[in-house]
């Protein structure tokens, strides 16, 4: 087992009060709570208000991420933000962020790696305290896909959800820490899971929002066989490259975006489902987000305790995917 470079030091998350349940759809769309369920095993999820910006969220699970390490805005040295939906597109989220938490010290860059996001920006993070950038390196994970989404498609609108979760890395402290890292992108499937519309080369524009290519879109079937084969192999080298097994994991905290994705990639782990952490019944799909939350939940509700050995396993537009190794 190699020796951990940075750990993982607190954990924040924030989610919408506003609850939106299946039932809701049905008065809208051709659809039933059931019918979702039985799909998606998704129950319910958090809609934002529009004064509930994907700053303002970031900002909310970061500030619970200070307040449990006793850190001050301007004891961060870099902040590395995850999202798909940000709430402008310059400058980054990240930026407004650091304005807004006033971390002035703080270098400042989103990720854009849609839901593998939080795995990709932990990785980020790692490095820059790895090569003496940065002693403390705030992550967090925030989305507002609400805002993106397509309501009057079923194939999509009942999936996704709002939320943040923060942590903060800094350098391994007792052999606890980030053990491996995997990251692996594919472009060339990138139209299965994608906005068509709203930037560069097909600027914002009342067509745009009249023919609904300003929302997400999503092959389901391909991206869901996708998914499945992707977590797979991610599960698989994370745990090589940590000398680790299955039977070493103590939780395993995939991407919340459908139960049987969770359940197909928990399978070809080796993971029984006892040992994996799903809030996806509650929240649905929050992109990037969702590891990030479900991680303070495992945290404060004792799934993880220290000394235990996490994963985090992702996959998403891009497409991307990505596995990590934690001892907590």
């Amino acid at each position: 087992m190699k020796r951990p470079f940075a750990e993982l030091w607190g954990t924040g998350s924030y989610a919408p009060a506003r609850v939106m349940t299946n039932d809701e759809f049905s008065k809208f769309l051709e659809t039933s709570d059931q019918w979702i369920q039985e799909r998606t095993g998704i129950r319910e999820r958090r809609v934002s208000s529009k004064e509930e910006t994907n700053a303002c969220m970031g900002k909310a699970a970061a500030l619970q991420v200070l307040q449990e390490t006793g850190l001050t805005p301007l004891d961060v040295d870099a902040i590395v933000y995850a999202t798909a939906s940000p709430d402008r597109l310059l400058p980054s989220q990240a930026c407004d962020l650091q304005a807004i938490l006033g971390a002035k010290n703080a270098a400042a860059f989103d990720v854009g790696a849609a839901c593998s996001g939080f795995v990709y920006a932990l990785s980020a993070a790692e490095g820059m305290i790895a090569t003496e950038q940065a002693e403390h390196v705030l992550v967090i994970a925030a989305e507002k896909l609400t805002s993106i989404m397509d309501w009057s498609d079923r194939t999509t609108a009942v999936l996704f959800g709002d939320g943040a979760g923060a942590t903060m890395v800094r350098r391994s402290t007792n052999g606890r820490g980030i053990l491996s890292v995997y990251l692996k992108t594919d472009g060339t499937l990138a139209e299965l899971l994608y906005r068509p519309g709203g930037g560069a080369t097909h600027p914002p524009s009342e067509e745009l929002l009249k023919d609904h290519s300003y929302y997400i879109k999503m092959a389901g079937r391909e991206v869901f066989k996708a998914a499945v084969l992707s977590m797979a192999d991610a599960c698989d080298h994370a745990l090589e490259r940590a000398g680790l097994s299955a039977g070493d994991l103590d939780l395993l905290i995939p991407h919340q975006a459908n139960i049987r994705i969770i359940e197909a990639t928990a399978k070809h782990a080796g993971v029984p489902m006892d040992k994996v952490y799903v809030n996806v019944d509650r929240f649905g799909n929050t992109s990037a987000a969702s590891i990030a939350i479900a991680l303070d939940e495992a945290v404060k509700c004792g799934r993880l305790k220290p000394g235990m050995v996490v994963m985090f396993c992702a996959f998403g537009a891009g497409f991307t995917w990505g596995s990590m190794v934690v001892r907590w």
